[in-house]
């Protein structure tokens, strides 16, 4: 079976732009299924749906989250299509199988005065050397424009022109996207690729000016900024700054289509998860100003409060 799950795999990659990390996710994800098939005496190739459902039952009983099951089977349905349409199998045993509902997690994000502190912080460390000049640029980017991460550290060099008021980023699938740049993070990281090597081809050089620097390298300097700025170290990374930059957006007024194309999200489902911001604010708003919501009850009439008539 091993060789259909390493085909599987090369195909996502080839065909659909599969990062490494999540060919690694889904390695991970099959490779469990596998194991508990095998201690069953089965396998992949001659498996039933019964067996599945088995498998995902073993989830719940585990304790794993709905979002965990729904990922793994995700990842199975992938395996089974693929086998089908190879012609490994002639039916998918995973097509009747019911996804868990997943609860909606809320995106934890910063208040905007906490990531003026931040950035006020990183703004000090960069008058201290490169590695605080790495950090500012960064912030000042993932905050302006909401990148992922990864999104952040593979920009190459020439992606910043002098002029450049938007950056053209290769996001999730190799689907490219122009996000915009503020004048601060224009400023700094040009500033920033001033100070590197001559020819060094990443916006963000490690150690080796050859290879981009590395997740864990800007993990750690974000987490000493965090505790210089007197910030919990645990609520703050560079995934927080990407919910912070669209909470922020959502609640200054920015609708839901720009911001799906501004975070680079292929559906408006998986932007709408900050539309919790709407909400509270469309109650706050009629809690304040409603007229109801400035009344009292007197002698079994809905008397207005003085207030509601100002």
């Amino acid at each position: 079976m091993n060789r259909h799950l390493e085909a599987f795999l090369e195909m996502m990659a080839a065909e659909k732009g599969a990062a490494r990390n999540t060919l690694l996710a889904y390695r991970t994800d099959l490779e469990d299924v596998l194991a508990f098939l095998r201690s069953r005496g089965d396998d992949l190739l001659t498996c039933q749906t019964a067996a599945l459902r088995a498998y995902l039952a073993s989830l719940t009983d585990l304790g794993l989250s709905e979002r965990t099951q729904a990922r793994r089977l995700a990842s199975l349905r992938g395996l089974t299509k693929f086998l089908l349409r190879e012609g490994i199998r002639a039916d998918d045993p995973a097509r009747l199988l019911s996804s868990p509902k997943a609860r909606p997690v809320l995106p934890k994000n910063l208040t905007e005065t906490e990531v003026d502190t931040l950035l006020a912080t990183a703004a000090s460390e960069a008058a201290k050397g490169p590695r605080g000049l790495m950090l500012q640029a960064g912030l000042e980017i993932l905050y302006a424009s909401g990148l992922r991460i990864s999104e952040l550290l593979s920009l190459p060099a020439v992606a910043l022109t002098r002029d450049a008021e938007m950056l053209m980023v290769r996001g999730k699938g190799g689907k490219d996207r122009v996000v915009p740049l503020s004048e601060t993070a224009r400023e700094v990281a040009r500033k920033l690729r001033d100070t590197h090597p001559k020819g060094s081809k990443w916006l963000f050089p490690g150690r080796d000016a050859r290879q981009p620097l590395t997740r864990q390298a800007f993990f750690l300097a974000l987490k000493d900024a965090a505790l210089k700025a007197g910030l919990d170290p645990a609520r703050v990374s560079p995934h927080v700054l990407r919910h912070s930059f669209a909470s922020h957006m959502l609640g200054r007024g920015a609708d839901l289509r720009s911001l799906q194309m501004l975070l680079g999200h292929s559906d408006i489902a998986t932007t709408q998860v900050y539309t919790h911001l709407l909400t509270e604010r469309l109650q706050k708003l009629v809690e304040n100003h409603h007229p109801l919501a400035l009344a009292y009850v007197e002698g079994g009439k809905v008397v207005p409060h003085p207030a509601a008539e100002d």
